[in-house]
C-alpha cells in the first residue's frame, strides 16, 4: 500500500432486525476495498493483496471504537439541508 490510501466511513445503517453496521471503504490508486463494522471484515476487494486485506482488517479492529463514533456522527440528510 502506498501513502495515498484513502478511507471513507458511511453513516450507520440498520438491518431489518435493528442491528447496526457501517461500511468502511479504502482506495489506493486503482485498488479499492470495502469492509463492514463491527464485523471488521473486508467484503469486497479489487486489487489489494491478501496481506493488505489482513492489514486493513487489523486496522478496523484496532480503530473500531473510533470508526463507530465517526459513523454515528454522520447524517446523510445534512447534505440536503445546506443553505445556498
Amino acid at each position: 500500500m502506498s501513502e495515498e490510501l484513502t478511507m471513507t466511513v458511511s453513516p450507520i445503517c440498520y438491518t431489518k432486525d435493528g442491528e447496526k453496521y457501517a461500511f468502511i471503504s479504502f482506495s489506493d490508486g486503482d485498488k479499492s476495498a470495502e469492509g463492514k463494522i463491527p464485523d471488521c471484515k473486508i467484503e469486497k476487494n479489487n486489487g489489494f493483496s491478501e496481506e493488505d486485506v489482513a492489514l486493513l482488517e487489523m486496522y478496523m479492529k484496532k480503530e473500531l471504537k473510533t470508526l463507530k463514533k465517526t459513523a454515528a456522527g454522520l447524517n446523510v440528510f445534512d447534505a440536503f439541508r445546506k443553505e445556498v
